[in-house]
């Protein structure tokens, strides 16, 4: 999703955020701090992963020295996960979550989330979603009723833009020069509302 403020393109995305099971009963404290930090949370859920979903989640990992313990620890206690939302959210929610190797976040970012709470490399505390793509497979995992919508890409937004909005809104704003209403921008709400290009027409 993109929207445009002040002639500025922003990129809206979603990540999946979750709190791991050593943290579990900090986790309105956490969820506080995300909220604090202008990321909205769009899904929330508190569930217990068995160690064969946990396997399916972190299948990139399987085969490395640390999958079986990863599993374990993942299916050992409840976690809580979330869909995040926000202005880059992906690279925003791996920068508040902080480096994976716990000493490197007690060293390098203090303020970050892995070295207030996590304990070691394994029990991290959080997880945040390395790419785009992943977040989009993390999140169908997590929530697989939910929809994600694509993002369209500049050219997809622009020709919407150069054939829909702008047409429109040209014809709205010459006949509110030639009507010179009381109330313009109510007037020009209603007009764009009787005229919106996506609803059928109805021929009488």
């Amino acid at each position: 999703m993109e929207q445009t403020h002040l002639g500025a393109r922003i990129r809206v995305e979603r990540t999946l955020a979750i709190i791991k099971p050593d943290v579990y009963d900090k986790a309105e404290e956490i969820e506080g701090f995300i909220l604090q930090s202008g990321i909205t949370v769009l899904q929330k859920r508190r569930l217990q992963l068995s160690p064969e979903q946990c396997s399916d989640f972190y299948t990139d990992h399987s085969g490395k020295p640390f999958f079986p313990s990863l599993t374990a620890y993942m299916s050992s206690g409840p976690i809580v996960v979330m869909v995040l939302a926000c202005e880059d959210a992906v690279t925003r929610w791996k920068s508040i979550v902080g480096p994976a190797d716990i000493t490197k976040a007690k060293e390098t970012q203090p303020e970050c989330l892995r070295a207030r709470y996590g304990t070691s490399d394994l029990k991290s505390a959080l997880h945040a979603s390395e790419s785009f793509q992943e977040a989009v497979r993390e999140i169908k995992f997590m929530f697989p009723n939910s929809y994600i919508e694509p993002c369209p890409s500049k050219h997809e937004t622009e020709e919407y833009l150069c054939k829909s909005l702008k047409s429109v809104l040209l014809r709205g704003l010459t006949e509110l020069c030639k009507e010179k209403p009381l109330n313009p921008v109510i007037w020009l709400a209603d007009w764009l509302l009787q005229n919106n290009p996506n609803q059928p027409q109805i021929c009488l």
